[in-house]
């Protein structure tokens, strides 16, 4: 086994990990087809601390779940090439490091869990041995010892008769379920961050509020950093500290929690707001955001958001604008940012 390891982490005085975990700096990237090139990443900046829960918001094709790839290393290459930024682990550039040591760091450093469980889990193995071969690969462990720690992440994660269900296949749990083996898996290594990509897709209300429980309730007992890849600003609003929102490849706004849904400092997180149902508005017509999201092949001049915008000047077809700080825990990308916060 290679002697690379993941980096310690700074710890508090009880033993949990405190400070900055994962940093993504300027990040770029592109995909290069037959069509053209596809500018899917253009300069993302964000960073969870250690017990923090950050929610990256967007619409689908905004470049969540492509920045999580390649935070993760699994970027297919090609189409996908990273053309500028560093993504740094522990202070360590991963970007600059062999593909041993990346992969070192996936899983226990840095730990996925994917938006679809079905396809993400391999049909022809039970999941007690898709969980133990992590222990079998990463720590040696005999099958009969690996099969114990697969009963104890399944348990940990609240699947009923976890003795039984540990010898089951993908196929035989409900969506919710599987949706809980991949967090066990996820889990297993005790990773620092872990990025759950929409972990509540296609899931009915019931289940998604469970599976979002659990997933606050594990970060708290580990002090992980959080990364929550999401579409919908109802699914984060009682677990996130602070909330990114994605638009065409871009970071267009960044703001503690509370202070983006009391007041949204972009146009386009105001009309995420305003789509969102409401039961005081029983009857009334759903808002929606006019409209289709750009194609990164042919990205609008000035900014991407402005032939959707009702705010839209012409300055804003004319120049892009940047990522200016509104305060110490908010940022916007938009020309009337500081009117919008204003506002009464």
């Amino acid at each position: 086994m290679s002697d690379v390891t993941v980096s310690e982490p700074q710890v508090d005085t009880s033993g949990r990990p405190t400070g900055r975990l994962l940093e993504v700096d300027n990040l770029r990237v592109e995909f290069r087809t037959r069509d053209g090139v596809a500018k899917v990443i253009n300069g993302v900046t964000y960073h969870v601390d250690a017990g923090e829960t950050l929610a990256v918001l967007g619409e689908s094709g905004s470049g969540k779940s492509v920045t999580a790839q390649t935070i993760m290393g699994i970027l297919d290459t090609p189409p996908g090439f990273v053309t500028g930024g560093e993504i740094r682990f522990q202070g360590r550039d991963m970007l600059a490091m062999s593909a041993e040591e990346r992969r070192r760091i996936r899983g226990e450093g840095i730990a996925m869990v994917f938006q679809d469980a079905l396809s993400a889990l391999n049909p022809v193995f039970n999941v007690g041995f898709q969980i133990g071969e992590q222990f079998r690969v990463r720590r040696g462990m005999s099958r009969a010892d690996a099969k114990k720690r697969a009963i104890e992440m399944l348990d940990l994660v609240k699947i009923p008769n976890a003795k039984q269900r540990v010898n089951e296949y993908p196929h035989q749990f409900s969506g919710g379920m599987r949706q809980r083996v991949m967090i066990a898996m996820s889990l297993a290594l005790d990773p620092q961050v872990l990025i759950a990509d929409e972990p509540t897709t296609a899931l009915d209300v019931t289940v998604q509020a469970q599976i979002m429980d659990l997933l606050a309730e594990l970060q708290r007992e580990r002090q992980m950093g959080l990364i929550l890849i999401t579409h919908d600003l109802g699914v984060v609003a009682d677990v996130a500290d602070r909330i990114a929102v994605m638009y065409a490849g871009r970071i267009v706004e960044e703001a503690d929690v509370h202070e983006l849904y009391a007041k949204p400092a972009h146009p386009y997180t105001i009309g995420l707001l305003e789509s969102i149902p409401r039961i005081d508005e029983k009857g009334q017509q759903l808002r929606t955001i006019r409209g289709l999201p750009p194609s990164l092949l042919k990205i609008p001049s000035g900014c991407p958001f402005h032939p959707r915008c009702p705010m839209a000047q012409p300055v804003c077809v004319e120049k892009v604008p940047p990522l200016l700080q509104l305060g110490p825990t908010r940022a916007s990308a938009c020309h009337f940012a500081e009117e919008l916060v204003s506002r009464d």
